[in-house]
């Protein structure tokens, strides 16, 4: 496999194993700007010319310079795009599907169950008012009963517990969904794209998004941005929700539109908001949201970001292999855009 270059256009590996294992394969790296923590990076031309002559793009989650259709016709013989993460939103995958390259993702538990989690700690910290308690406990502060928190799960009582509606029930959303189940809180879920026996599986109780919206204590975004899920929270969706409610999302910042989140929040017409996506990335210095208080909890998109052998590692060992079977003439096993594996294997195919 001699002979090979490897365009790394946001590189995410500290311990630089996956680099030496493409080396030793008979790769040439070219390794670009941009980082996860700080995903700002080369733009469109000098990718471009980074980019000249490649077998094999990868790496992680980049906003200031997508994969675009210009980039990835810079090599005629690119065969593989390949992500440490689960979102393809940062590439052009219909580009990517006419020019005949394999598009993979990395859909790792580590990090779609770290992204579950993650979102369990965002609802907890807003309903139990933790952080508001803690600032006034250092502050000399004790027992406001402006400070009590609501109370998730059905009671003996009659209390009926909250309800937590989850839009997307895929990885992310069937996890959250297996997590809340023992707090015996009221599941209720749209995703038209999954069957009616998934819901039934995960316990969730299947409605439209108008029903979600209006009955939901909580609303929790786990879907993938496309053109369907742009803005698909805006103004109109905003006012159909409990003024008690909370929104959450982890998922991608432009599903929801920020401007009419702020003001919605700032008006009362929803209580509450936990983010850790944004239409713009890292969050302007300017931004409205910042001047939000306690009615936000804003985090900076890393909420599956967790030590150990979470976070990108898996995500990075998964895109090695793929492209390394991809140089080889072999699909992969995580190819995004299983349309185009005919006409790829009619090219590349060993």
């Amino acid at each position: 496999m001699a002979n090979h270059k490897v365009f790394i256009f946001a590189p995410a590996d500290e311990t630089g194993e996956s680099h030496r294992a493409l080396e030793a394969a008979g790769c040439e790296l070219t390794l670009g700007q941009a980082g996860w923590m700080t995903p700002q990076g080369d733009n469109e031309q000098e990718m471009v010319g980074l980019a000249e002559g490649a077998d094999a793009l990868m790496g992680t989650s980049i906003r200031s310079s997508p994969i675009t259709r210009t980039i990835m016709e810079s090599s005629p013989q690119l065969r593989i795009v390949a992500k440490y993460t689960i979102g393809v939103d940062d590439i052009d995958v219909d580009a990517a599907t006419e020019l005949g390259i394999l598009v993979t993702h990395a859909p790792t538990e580590s990090n779609w169950g770290g992204v579950a989690e993650g979102t369990i700690a965002i609802m907890l910290a807003l309903l139990k008012r933790l952080r508001e308690r803690d600032a006034q406990v250092k502050a000399g502060g004790w027992r406001d009963q402006a400070m009590q928190g609501r109370y998730l799960g059905r009671r003996g009582d009659g209390y009926e517990g909250l309800t937590i509606g989850i839009i997307g029930l895929g990885r992310i959303g069937s996890r959250i969904s297996e997590l809340l189940r023992p707090w015996r809180v009221r599941l209720i879920g749209y995703d038209p794209y999954v069957p009616m026996s998934h819901f039934e599986e995960c316990g969730v109780q299947p409605v439209d998004l108008g029903t979600l919206l209006a009955e939901s204590d909580v609303t929790t975004l786990h879907v993938v941005l496309t053109k369907e899920t742009g803005h698909m929270i805006g103004a109109d969706q905003l006012a159909m929700m409990k003024p008690s409610a909370v929104l959450i999302n982890t998922s991608r910042g432009p599903v929801v539109d920020e401007h009419a989140l702020v003001e919605a929040i700032d008006s009362g017409r929803i209580a509450a908001a936990g983010l850790d996506v944004f239409e713009e990335e890292p969050l302007p210095s300017g931004s409205k949201l910042r001047e939000l208080g306690d009615k936000v909890l804003l985090s900076p998109h890393m909420v599956s970001s967790n030590s150990g052998t979470g976070g990108l590692r898996p995500g990075v060992e998964w895109a090695t292999r793929s492209v390394l079977s991809a140089l080889r003439g072999e699909v992969p096993d995580n190819v995004y855009n299983k349309e185009v594996i005919p006409a790829w294997q009619k090219r590349f195919g060993a």
